[in-house]
């Protein structure tokens, strides 16, 4: 039996460490800090991590900082 949970992960779309930092455009380095602070949440396969497409487009809204 498939819950939402289950349907729900299975949409999530994973980015590596290099594809965070390109969109960020930031050095990996800046992407591991930032996983390892846990300020980007990430899931550890292996020895690399898989960062969600979705927790990526949340970090930048939520650091967005509006100078007037």
């Amino acid at each position: 039996m498939s819950t939402g949970a289950d349907r729900s992960l299975s949409e999530v779309r994973f980015l590596t460490v290099a594809e965070v930092a390109a969109l960020m455009r930031v050095s990996k380095m800046t992407v591991y800090r930032l996983v390892h602070h846990g300020e980007l949440p990430a899931v550890r396969v292996g020895r690399s991590f898989r960062v969600p497409e979705q927790a990526v487009q949340d970090y930048l809204r939520d650091s967005y900082v509006d100078i007037a």
